[in-house]
């Protein structure tokens, strides 16, 4: 190959990478600096139809910044299939948030989780803008793992950079919610990043079950926090 085309292609693969974590980095310190300024509640129970439309936006410019890599994205799809695993991950979602949740005792942090997180007193309406900031989260990682698709990176060379990016991009964490809090998240979505480029490259409707999948940790994260250990 030319270098010059080889290094036109690196460049390429960079900048796209980079817009993806910028646009995470740019609308996490967002949250927590823009919508005070206007004077939201930060708190995602609190003020879930503001949050929830600040995530939106977000899933706006990245659908804009990326649509060239998501128009030519080809995986396996089943209309039917992806029907069915919709409705019934909103049916799994409806009768946790309304039926489930409820039952949990909100707890009071120990010392090992402090700053507290949202999520030992989280409500349904928690889970609005959640739901949105996940969306926004799949959308970039989706962004990534089609750069590196493109440019013909293997799949265990993928499952290694989105270990780094997306795990990297967790440790934002540690910023507001201390050091137990980033380093779980962080070793999560380090795991989830040798499941997620799979399901999104040869698993038919796979971004559906990545989003899922990824919605469901933080349900059981709330299970195991406020009902098994009590955090």
């Amino acid at each position: 190959m030319n270098p010059e085309i080889k290094s036109h292609e690196s460049l390429s693969l960079f900048s796209q990478v980079a817009q993806a974590v910028s646009i995470w980095v740019i609308s996490y310190f967002g949250y927590y600096l823009f919508l005070p300024a206007l004077g939201i509640d930060s708190s995602y129970s609190g003020s879930p139809i503001e949050i929830s439309l600040y995530y939106l936006f977000w899933c706006f410019v990245a659908v804009f910044a990326f649509w060239d890599i998501y128009k030519d994205w080809e995986t396996p799809r089943s209309r039917k299939g992806a029907y069915t695993a919709i409705i019934v991950g909103n049916i799994v979602v409806i009768l946790y948030l309304f039926y489930i949740l409820p039952l949990f005792p909100i707890t009071a942090p120990n010392k090992s989780w402090l700053p507290p997180s949202e999520l030992l007193s989280a409500t349904s309406w928690y889970f609005l803008p959640k739901s949105m900031e996940i969306f926004l989260q799949q959308l970039l990682l989706v962004a990534i793992i089609l750069s590196f698709h493109y440019k013909n990176f293997s799949l265990k060379t993928i499952f290694g950079w989105c270990a780094v990016l997306f795990g990297g991009t967790h440790l934002l964490l540690a910023f507001r919610g201390g050091f137990v809090y980033a380093s779980i998240f962080t070793v999560v979505a380090v795991v989830s990043s040798f499941v997620f480029p799979y399901l999104i490259l040869k698993v038919k409707n796979g971004f559906i079950y990545s989003y899922f999948i990824h919605w469901s940790f933080y349900a059981i994260v709330i299970f195991l926090t406020r009902v098994i250990f009590r955090l």
